[in-house]
């Protein structure tokens, strides 16, 4: 199949170069756009760029304030059913901001049922989760704190255990003009301190802006695989080397629901909760993924591209962690994906791309290029309950 996304080297680099307008781009030749892959054009052929600003929503916009206090709430317990999964537990900075198992965490007495996305880079995204269930951080922070097999938690609870954090309550004045904390301005600030947890200065981008010495010899070898004969590009393309699309490549069942009594449970249970067939319930053996979202047979096992970003710290792989390293990822890819329940919707572009153990391994190479340093940052102490003073109770 022919290449249908360049890159772009060095000096070319300037032509695309995208300023950020709150939720909107303006590109370099005046245009204003919406914001998708970092700015990038939504279009299926948008070349490979290196990673701008990311785009900030006009009626969020950041303050040092509000990501201070995101920060607090992103790693405390109090937003959750139980002290137990905060955020940082399905988004361990320690392993990728991820969970490093191939599904998540899940509430206690629960088990997830999908691999934890990392938040690294989670800005850029138009459709967050594996099947573009939400369309913002701020959606996505509320999906997550309130899924039955994720946080569990109630809006009312949540917000009634900030009430009683006076420090919470002096923040949410500050920065929201609450009287008291309210649950969505809650997700506000953990999306604006996610919106932090960015990286734009990988070896790949600092080729893109001009520094050729940035990529080893192997590692350009593995981009002109990358764009050519193994053909990643046609889904991993533009800033953040995801198109957001959904395709089913084949990856097989999670095996945790052929022996985890607990697992099966849960996949029952979302099966059950997101409305399948009766016929679906008492049958299926793996994820539907974007079929519960369409209802349409043809979207039976689709999930979005993912960023290639930061995946060298992010393992296990795909939407149920089935592929174990980056080595199998390409191995995987290279005999023409796998087969799963739903082999009628595999997508056509995935087929054998015969690569040599040598090309195999320039193209490791080069995704991990796609990775800076790891991201890390100190754990904030946070601040103790205490009784409810009584002018708030009037």
């Amino acid at each position: 199949m022919k290449d249908k996304t360049p890159f772009l080297p060095g000096a070319v680099f300037a032509a695309a170069v995208l300023t950020v307008l709150g939720s909107q781009v303006l590109a370099a030749d005046g245009r204003v756009i919406e914001a998708g892959a970092g700015g990038a054009d939504p279009d299926p052929d948008a070349p490979l760029v290196a990673l701008g600003p990311p785009p900030i929503p006009l009626d969020n916009p950041q303050t040092e304030a509000k990501i201070e206090l995101g920060k607090m709430l992103f790693f405390d317990p109090r937003l959750g059913g139980n002290p137990s999964t905060p955020c940082s537990a399905c988004h361990n900075p320690y392993v990728g901001w991820d969970v490093e198992a191939q599904v998540s965490f899940g509430y206690p007495g629960t088990t997830h049922w999908r691999n934890s996305q990392t938040i690294v880079n989670a800005a850029y995204y138009g459709k967050l989760f594996w099947a573009g269930a939400s369309k913002s951080l701020e959606d996505q922070a509320k999906s997550a704190a309130g899924g039955a097999v994720a946080g569990n938690g109630e809006a009312d609870m949540m917000e009634a255990r900030l009430a009683f954090v006076p420090e919470y309550v002096e923040r949410f004045n500050a920065v929201f003009g609450d009287r008291w904390p309210r649950i969505g301005n809650a997700w506000r600030a953990i999306a604006a301190f996610e919106r932090t947890i960015v990286q734009t200065d990988t070896p790949f981008d600092r080729y893109l802006r001009g520094d050729d010495d940035a990529l080893s010899e192997e590692q350009k070898r593995g981009l002109a695989l990358f764009t050519g004969k193994a053909q990643c590009s046609e889904c991993h393309n533009g800033a953040l080397l995801s198109d957001e699309k959904y395709y089913n490549t084949g990856v097989p069942p999670y095996d945790g629901w052929q022996d985890e009594g607990l697992a099966q449970v849960t996949f029952r249970y979302e099966l059950y909760a997101k409305g399948v067939t009766e016929e679906m319930y008492r049958h299926t053996k793996d994820d539907p993924g974007f079929y519960f979202r369409t209802k349409e047979k043809a979207d039976k096992g689709k999930f979005r591209t993912p960023s290639l970003r930061y995946t060298l710290y992010t393992e296990p792989y795909m939407h149920n962690g089935m592929l174990a390293s980056l080595e199998d990822v390409v191995d995987f890819y290279d005999q023409g994906g796998g087969e799963n329940e739903f082999a009628a919707n595999k997508s056509p572009l995935i087929q054998p791309l015969g690569l040599t153990e040598e090309e195999k391994a320039d193209l490791v190479a080069f995704l991990k290029s796609l990775s800076g340093e790891e991201i890390l940052v100190d754990e904030p102490v946070l601040p103790d309950y205490q009784p409810l003073p009584a002018a708030a109770k009037e």
